[in-house]
């Protein structure tokens, strides 16, 4: 019999293991893949994630230091700096497998390579079945990531507007053309796909170039990004790997009798940006917590419900306002760019939502007053 079971080895089950290690809990992560393994993301790694992180990271996975962005709307250009970095650029390959490693060093069991099929909660403890055997424990985290099914033992299946679609190319190119076309900065393109972007992202030897969008069919999202591979000079036959995101600000049930999602499976992802990385690793931190107070220092089975009151108040009514802040935006594009494009700070405090020193709702509140002035102008042109 396990204190916890987390299934899924990503920076949220990671996370959740290595807290629940450093409080002494008996521990079994299992991961379906053999680590290191491949991920399809953009690997910006926000400043809000590093963060959470209570350790540093080592430099050889610190690809490159990002301090600004360039954003493009159809034929027009906005681009600007801060002095303090915004996000590090990262390959998940390495950095996926350095957060195990990390919880490793906590004393935990640590199973890949062994997918988990089903689990069933029972009065006192979690049966946990693997194709091989069957595991119990007192609590599951289930950290499966946005794919999973074994969340919606939980909560309901998400609604196809609920969720987005993400395809990303990593293409090789020479460092000192990357470093010359990107001084540390990211490349991100609106209005070409409706509640999405399309980005170009400097890594250690390549691009990763891609689009994301909410509430997009798959045939559609595979020919806009060969449209935007093409359009920005990449016409080369590349592999193109997909996967779902969830839209974040939804509310969602996150927490059975004994078990807590966190995450994507429980779709903490910022629906503006697309950020998954920062809420998957702080849920899974929150997660573990929660449980040790219960299983480690004797707390009622109801303190279990604390998780969501947790997420809620450190980030989910942000996300609630960044989902705001993404229909507005991608419902008066034009609008939103002229003032970004006529006002320096409007930009500047567009860049720090994505560290901690801005929330969308501050953001809100200060763009929303300064939106008439620019559709009169429009109008009069």
């Amino acid at each position: 019999m396990y204190d916890l079971i987390i299934i899924g080895g990503g920076p949220s089950g990671s996370q959740a293991g290595r807290c629940a290690g450093k409080e002494g809990l008996k521990t079994l992560l299992i991961e379906k893949d053999r680590f290191p393994r491949s991920k399809p993301c953009g690997g910006a790694l926000s400043e809000k994630a590093r963060s959470y992180l209570d350790f540093e990271l080592p430099p050889e996975i610190c690809e490159k230091e990002i301090f600004g962005a360039r954003l493009r709307f159809r034929d027009q250009i906005i681009e600007g700096s801060r002095d303090f970095r915004l996000a590090t650029m990262i390959t998940r390959r390495s950095f996926d497998n350095y957060l195990l490693e990390k919880a490793a060093e906590t004393g935990i069991e640590i199973q890949t390579g062994e997918r988990v099929t089903d689990f069933e909660e029972r009065e006192d403890h979690v049966e946990v079945h693997t194709k091989a055997e069957t595991f119990r424990s007192r609590f599951l985290i289930v950290s499966e990531g946005a794919q999973g099914k074994l969340k919606h033992r939980i909560r309901k299946r998400d609604r196809s507007k609920e969720y987005g679609i993400c395809l990303v190319a990593d293409i090789e190119e020479d460092n000192e053309k990357i470093d010359d076309f990107l001084p540390g900065i990211l490349e991100i393109h609106f209005g070409l796909i409706h509640m999405g972007y399309g980005w170009i992202f400097p890594h250690d030897g390549y691009y990763s170039v891609g689009i994301g969008s909410f509430a997009r069919k798959w045939p559609e999202t595979k020919r806009l990004m060969s449209d935007f591979l093409e359009k920005n000079g990449f016409t080369g036959k590349y592999r193109v790997r997909g996967h779902l995101i969830p839209a974040g600000g939804i509310r969602r049930k996150n927490v059975g009798r004994r078990v807590i999602l966190t995450g994507d499976a429980a779709g903490f992802v910022d629906p503006f940006s697309g950020e998954g990385i920062a809420y998957a690793v702080r849920s899974g931190q929150i997660a573990g917590a929660v449980v040790a107070e219960i299983a480690a220092k004797g707390k009622a089975l109801s303190t279990l419900k604390d998780y969501e009151k947790i997420c809620e108040n450190e980030f989910e009514r942000n996300l609630r306002y960044a989902l705001v802040t993404a229909k507005l935006t991608h419902r008066f594009s034009n609008l939103i760019y002229r003032v970004m494009r006529n006002n320096t700070e409007s930009f500047d405090k567009f860049l720090e939502i994505q560290t901690l020193k801005r929330h969308y709702l501050s953001y809100l509140r200060w763009l929303i007053p300064r939106i008439p002035k620019y559709f009169l102008i429009n109008n009069r042109r």
